[in-house]
């Protein structure tokens, strides 16, 4: 059974950066791995997406500040944040799903492994 374990996560100001990372306990080969968030009151949504061939899709509403990545000998999934605004508050938590080389769309059912999540607070 695949495990996933999310850091990172924190407290910045508008504007800041932050780096996530989803580690697996066992090899990521062959599994495409996203990033969703969940703000308190609202549904999970997909952010961004990465196949093990580094094939990506990103939420539109991210694209330009977020950047996701993989090292695969690592078996960890990155995702860089840039330019944060206060409604990118949320836990943002990683989830995977083996033997495609195209992201599935961004609903809950479409992956198989999830973490616990990490908290991303941005407030002035």
């Amino acid at each position: 059974q695949l495990q996933l374990v999310e850091s990172g996560g924190g407290l910045v100001q508008p504007g800041e950066s932050l780096t996530l990372s989803c580690s697996a306990s066992g090899s990521l080969d062959y599994f495409a791995v996203a990033w969703f968030r969940q703000d308190p009151g609202k549904g999970r949504e997909g952010v961004s997406c990465i196949t093990f061939q580094r094939n990506i899709k990103d939420a539109e509403f991210v694209k330009g500040r977020f950047t996701i990545s993989r090292d695969n000998a690592q078996n960890t999934v990155y995702l860089q944040m840039n330019n944060l605004r206060p409604e990118d508050t949320a836990v943002y938590y990683c989830a995977a799903t083996y033997g495609t080389n195209t992201c599935p769309p961004f609903e809950l059912n479409e992956y198989d492994y999830w973490g616990q999540g990490t908290q991303v607070t941005v407030s002035s």
